[in-house]
């Protein structure tokens, strides 16, 4: 067994690139009529029902916006109460037709048990699902004095998701509808200083690549990365830290109308400004490069933030 792994090892990556390199043409035919086919047959949300979390400021906001102008009916989950109810009066002004708002926190499994319930309880139904919900925390893994600490940031951006789609399952198979996982392009760039936010956010794809899997075709998953979006999650400061500072920031409505076109679409990953797919391939191909320019450009205090 230990030489035929041997073997293995040593004919296989040689024969894949080849194949690759011949079959390629189809590929990329095969691609082409696959996009043209989901641009045509994009879904008619109107009058469907779209829970979004982290709604009350930021890309969730904003994806409540398209939603709305869509004529999707919505519930709103935050903590934000008072915010909340602000982007839900502008979501029916922009065309949704109802409106629920509920307040709770992710991290909370009976909170997003009933988040799914009272969605239930009032539409009758759930369409699509947008786990948008979460925190960051720009600290050095040294600098945790209590690594305990750390785990609000997994809960909310990981078991968050987790406990709302364990709930919403049930549903979304009955509508043959949508999940939408928020994570983010720093999975690929792994920044310095945002380590459990990285992780947490690496989670999601991994687990929602494989829920697609097991749910097979009555539900479909969206993975999304966003790259530097303008929310209040990402500050000046931030931006600084990580040696991005010479980017452009998208606007958190450009973000979530490609999010939300990308879904109706039914493509699997959305990427949000698109130019960030290229960052996946450069650490695909050469990850010292992306390792190299982030300790160069890190910033030595991030505790001053």
């Amino acid at each position: 067994m230990e030489l035929t792994g041997k073997i293995l090892s040593i004919v296989v990556p040689p024969l894949f690139f080849i194949l690759l390199f011949l079959l390629s043409p189809l590929l990329i035919l095969f691609k082409l009529l696959h996009l043209v086919r989901r641009y045509f047959n994009a879904e008619n949300v109107a009058g469907k029902v779209i829970l979004v979390t982290g709604a009350s400021s930021g890309i969730g906001e904003h994806i409540a916006y398209e939603y709305a102008r869509r004529g999707a009916r919505l519930a709103l989950v935050a903590r934000r109460e008072d915010r909340l109810r602000a982007v839900a009066e502008k979501s029916r002004r922009l065309g949704s037709p109802d409106v629920v708002v509920i307040s709770g926190d992710v991290s909370n499994v009976e909170d997003c048990k009933r988040f799914v319930q009272e969605t239930i309880n009032h539409f009758g139904r759930l369409d699509h699902l947008v786990n948008n919900a979460g925190i960051s925390e720009l600290k050095a893994f040294e600098d945790y004095s209590c690594i305990t600490d750390a785990s609000r940031v997994m809960n909310i951006n990981f078991w968050g998701s987790v406990y709302v789609t364990h709930f919403a399952v049930p549903y979304l198979k009955r509508s043959r509808g949508k999940i939408i996982a928020i994570s983010s392009v720093s999975v690929w760039l792994s920044p310095p200083y945002l380590s459990f936010y990285v992780a947490a956010k690496a989670a999601m794809i991994n687990f929602y690549e494989a829920l697609r899997v097991e749910l097979g075709r009555e539900i479909t998953v969206t993975v999304v990365n966003p790259g530097l979006i303008q929310t209040d999650m990402v500050t000046p400061e931030m931006v600084a830290a990580e040696g991005w500072a010479w980017l452009p920031l998208t606007s958190a409505r450009s973000c979530a109308r490609g999010i939300v076109e990308g879904v109706c679409r039914r493509e699997r990953f959305v990427t949000e400004p698109k130019w960030y797919a290229v960052s996946f391939w450069l650490m695909a191909l050469c990850p010292e490069l992306t390792e190299w320019y982030g300790r160069l450009n890190m910033n030595p205090s991030p505790k001053r933030y």
